[in-house]
């Protein structure tokens, strides 16, 4: 198992087992190279931690620890958890500022505790099989236990391909559950339990935080710089990423201006010009002299690494764009940097999204939905697309669909949504028939929280967005999955939970003022940054499909796409499927749907054959832990 996670944890591993429980680390070094090996134990040696990630704050926690008596054998922020936990139990949880996965055996009571992050930055899953809870960062790794089952699970596929990911707590497979975020699970010979501690506190419009807009930049603003300070806390080397975009632009600015004069940064270039940004990033290298890298993602790279992009993800994806990434983390490891800091997040804690600005101009227009005028706003959103009369109309007539539904709870993605689903038409008879009549979003409405309808429109559609494709597609897919997949550790600055939790209850025009999006950051950057940063509109990251996957100067098609390996799946319908190849072959342009449907369904086939037809356990790469304490008695050796 820990074997299976060597890209993960490269530098050391280690083994802890007694007669009831074994635990296993694969380390990546950052904070206390030469004394930080896991499992580590408590003075008393009867509580052992294992843990993924940082306690950026532990510096401090370390102080009030040893002020009460503590004695630490490690400069590490692992033995504080550890030491924290001893002392307050999962309440503990509340004192962390960081991005962790965790597992504290108790040895004396037999109690095993696992933890993860408030927003999931680090993933942790578990299964219950046959009197056993087996637990690991990645699902490769349960599956090392030859007799846990390798089954799709059919409710996930559906929410995949609906939502673009699985709701929280579950994964592609049967019998294997993901600890949410903000959540912790205690387990013993008596059973399990499962315990939520954070939520992002979205409040109602009477309780937000109003005053003047210049007063909540400065609250932001010294909150993320000490967000980003912390967050530079290391042994090792720290850069970070450049898209050309504000987010990633800022935190690098703040890096080098207040922290960092030889910064390094990290840029992805594309071959198609509708998708690089390189212009931007230049600009950014130029103006805060940064040493920069650029990777150059071309179709032909991007198809070949689509499959090994899959493998570590664990899921189907609906986009290619997490590739050019697996790609960046490869160099920048190679640059011997093995920590950087990124600008995800921001959209979502302030209000950056497109979809975030569609719903407060279809709410507007909703009012008069006769008015010739309101719905004219819709080309504000996307004037590039509006230049062409057709297209325009066309659009238009996509954001109309269900405007009046106000009292939806999902209205803000209501449209998305359904386009996403039209990808289930490519279901197999036999999928539809093990789904009969599950309804994702029922599931999903259930789970919302119990002040939801009270809030206003912004914060609804923020939540749902961090709730569903934040920790489960972004902070995975697009995050942790492709940059531990080359041992780089990412962090946040902007999901420091300070920053999320004061923006929750900061009203929406200073999120999004008139259609000017995250006006607060832009406040904060100004000046930080050069003005076409700063004035630029928001350009989503995405990468090509079809002439990635697809090429169609290429011979044939993926083997995963062939007819026999569809049938063999039963996952969806070679005649569908082969009349969808045929057509984006024949196309010079796919549409949206039929490029998710496409993506979904070559990484869905992936997944089945990587993972239930042709898994291949860990044999002989099996590593020597640096680490081995062995508790058994005589009788369980």
């Amino acid at each position: 198992m820990v074997s299976s996670l060597h890209h993960r944890g490269p530098d050391a591993s280690g083994i802890y087992i007694d007669d009831r429980a074994g635990l296993g680390h694969a380390r990546l070094s950052i904070i206390d190279l030469a004394g930080g090996d896991q499992p580590i134990h408590n003075e008393d040696e009867f509580l052992w931690i294992v843990y993924n990630g940082e306690i950026f704050n532990y510096p401090e926690l370390r102080q009030g620890l040893v002020a009460r008596g503590h004695g630490f054998s490690t400069a590490t922020d692992t033995e504080v958890i550890l030491h924290l936990f001893e002392e307050e139990g999962p309440a503990c949880l509340s004192r962390l500022n960081g991005q962790f996965a965790l597992a504290i055996w108790n040895a004396r009571s037999g109690e095993l505790f696992l933890a993860r992050d408030r927003v999931g930055i680090r993933p942790l899953h578990y299964s219950i099989h046959q009197g056993r809870i087996l637990f690991a960062s990645e699902i490769k790794s349960l599956f090392q236990v030859g007799d846990l089952p390798r089954r799709i699970d059919p409710v996930a596929m559906d929410q995949v391909f609906t939502f673009w990911t699985t709701l929280a707590g579950r994964t592609l497979f049967q019998g294997v559950q993901e600890l949410p975020p903000g959540h912790y699970l205690i387990a013993s010979s008596k059973g399990y339990c499962v315990h939520k501690y954070w939520e992002v506190p979205f409040v109602p419009p009477g309780e937000q935080l109003g005053g003047e807009p210049e007063d909540a930049a400065a609250t932001v603003e010294e909150l993320l710089l000490d967000a980003v300070r912390i967050r530079l806390r290391a042994d090792v080397p720290v850069g970070c990423y450049v898209s050309g975009g504000l987010d990633s632009s800022g935190v690098a600015a703040i890096v080098k201006k207040r922290f960092n004069n030889r910064l390094k940064t990290f840029g992805v270039r594309f071959e198609e010009g509708r998708f690089d940004e390189g212009a931007f990033q230049d600009l950014v290298v130029s103006f805060l002299g940064t040493e920069h890298t650029a990777i150059h993602a071309t179709n032909e790279g991007i198809g070949k690494s689509f499959s090994d992009v899959v493998w570590h993800c664990e899921k189907p994806i609906l986009r290619t764009a997490p590739v050019p990434l697996y790609h960046l983390s490869e160099v920048v490891r190679q640059n011997g940097v093995k920590v950087v800091l990124t600008g995800e997040g921001a959209d979502e804690v302030f209000g950056g999204y497109d979809i975030f600005r569609e719903t407060l101009v279809r709410r507007f227009w909703a009012k008069r939905p006769s008015s010739r005028l309101r719905p004219l706003l819709t080309g504000r959103l996307y004037p590039d697309i509006f230049r062409d009369p057709k297209l325009g109309a066309t659009l238009q007539a996509f954001f109309r669909v269900g405007l009046e539904n106000t009292g939806d709870p999902f209205y803000s993605h209501r449209i998305r949504w359904e386009n996403t689903k039209r990808t289930k038409t490519f279901f197999s008879e036999d999928l539809r028939n093990a789904l009969g009549s599950y309804d994702a979003e029922e599931e999903l409405r259930a789970s919302l929280p119990a002040s939801f309808s009270f809030w206003d429109p912004l914060s609804k559609a923020q939540y749902l967005e961090m709730a569903i494709f934040l920790s489960n597609y972004l902070l995975s897919s697009q995050g942790d999955r492709v940059a531990m997949a080359h041992s780089v550790e990412i962090r946040l600055p902007f999901l420091d939970y300070r920053i999320i939790e004061f923006m929750a209850k900061v009203i929406p025009r200073w999120k999004i003022r008139g259609l000017r999006e995250k006006y607060l950051l832009k406040r904060i950057f100004r000046g930080m940054l050069p003005g076409p940063i700063l004035d630029r509109p928001k350009h989503p990251y995405r990468a090509p499909i079809r002439q990635c996957l697809l090429p169609r100067n290429g011979a044939g098609i993926p083997e995963p796409l062939s007819e026999r390996a569809l049938e063999k799946a039963g996952l969806f319908d070679p005649r569908k499927v082969g009349m969808l190849i045929r057509k984006m072959k024949a196309v010079p342009e796919a549409s949206e749907v039929d490029s998710m449907a496409l993506a979904g369904i070559l990484s869905a086939q992936l997944v089945h054959e990587r993972f239930v037809d042709r898994f291949s356990p860990v044999r002989g790469a099996i590593r020597t832990p640096n680490v081995l304490v062995d508790r058994r008695s005589k009788i369980s050796k």
